[in-house]
């Protein structure tokens, strides 16, 4: 059927020509149904779609305007559409709960988190026993990532000195975290 017979289809549709409406049905609809397939790749949705698509060109078939474009791209923007609603209006699955029963939990215990805690606030205490820029070095270092290079040009310190500060704060460190 050619684009001039479809559009005074969808005229007459306008009208509510019900014969009007069988032929553009039968013209059209192994169409849009394939463009329903595609989109919603189950045929039972795209039946479902496709059905929905032709009330809504019944009820809008007035609103076609001809433009230059081709009646049928203005039917496959219907179709196209509604699929796309479809799939958006599906709820996502939810996962079964009983399921996350078996899911460990990688992060610390209680117990640890309380340790973990303490371990913070001691060595805390240790990076205060350290020279300012010592201990300013250390976390530059170590919690920041710069490199001996660096550390040492932002420091404006040649690198082995830094290197040497670093080692003997971490020898520090140890000696205040063990006691």
């Amino acid at each position: 059927m050619s684009p001039d017979e479809i559009s005074h289809l969808l005229s007459r549709v306008a009208l509510r020509d019900q014969q009007a409406f069988r032929q553009l049905y039968t013209a059209t609809s192994a169409k849009l149904f394939g463009v329903c397939l595609r989109v919603l790749k189950n045929r039972t949705d795209a039946e479902d779609v496709l059905q929905e698509i032709y009330v809504k060109i019944w009820h809008n078939a007035g609103k076609y305007q001809v433009s230059g474009y081709s009646p049928i791209t203005w039917l496959v923007a219907i179709a196209r559409n509604g699929a796309i609603d479809r799939i958006r209006s599906r709820k996502p699955e939810s996962a079964d709960l009983s399921a996350a029963e078996e899911i460990a939990d990688t992060g610390p215990t209680p117990e640890q988190f309380a340790l973990q805690g303490g371990e913070s606030e001691r060595l805390r205490h240790c990076l205060e026993k350290l020279s300012a820029g010592r201990a300013e070095a250390v976390k530059a270092a170590y919690m920041e990532g710069y490199s001996y290079q660096e550390l040492a040009e932002r420091l404006g310190q040649p690198i082995n000195t830094v290197r040497t500060w670093l080692r003997r704060s971490l020898i520090s460190l140890r000696e205040c975290l063990s006691s």
